[in-house]
């Protein structure tokens, strides 16, 4: 069976994406970062989600000698001209510190008014083989803001955001529903296809 390498040590990133290939039945034996504890952080320097996710699939890919996968997202709010996007998870200056990320966030919407606090999750998702070779899809789950948070179920700024056609923010449905509809979701079921055709 091909191995691949999910460029994280997030054990529900590692989960979410072997549930979906064996939902789309691709043969493929999948493992993250812990089984290489030489490879390092990627730094993510690059400007674009796809810049982000290349850089890391790239890395790894070469770092390890097998083809690897990396995805990079965020939020992207309309009233922000699209911010905080590739800096949502250090949005308030603290990497992944979830409540001064979404409380700065809330503070910087609040004189927005209702019908104007569109938003989008969205994630690039990339396949890089140790040739070089790259592939890269995108999902997206749009949306809009509330002014207090809900729910318990996710994190980042899952509290404050609820999908179009839905009354829950992402934090109060359960994670399976939340996958089905999921930017994250989306952009890796893309890749399932770009996978199987890769690693046949």
């Amino acid at each position: 069976m091909n191995k691949l390498v999910l460029a994280t040590r997030n054990a529900g990133k590692i989960v979410e994406l072997r549930r979906i290939l064996a939902e789309t039945g691709v043969p493929v034996e999948l493992v993250g970062l812990d089984a290489f504890p030489h490879i390092g952080d990627v730094a993510e320097t690059g400007l674009t989600f796809a810049e982000n996710a290349l850089l890391k699939a790239h890395a790894v890919a070469s770092e390890s000698g097998l083809p690897a996968i990396a995805d990079d997202s965020g939020l992207c709010v309309d009233a922000l001209n699209g911010m905080p996007g590739i800096f949502s998870a250090r949005w308030s200056g603290a990497h992944g510190d979830d409540k001064a990320n979404l409380d700065l966030l809330l503070a910087q919407v609040s004189d927005v008014p209702e019908g104007r606090r569109q938003a989008h999750f969205a994630c690039t998702a990339a396949l890089a083989l140790p040739s070089g070779e790259e592939h890269i899809v995108e999902g997206a789950m749009h949306g809009f803001l509330i002014r207090e948070a809900r729910g318990t179920n996710g994190f980042g700024y899952d509290p404050i955001f609820v999908p179009d056609g839905e009354s829950r923010t992402t934090a109060e449905m359960p994670a399976a529903e939340k996958d089905a509809i999921s930017h994250r979701g989306r952009a890796f079921r893309a890749l399932a296809p770009v996978i199987a055709q890769v690693l046949a």
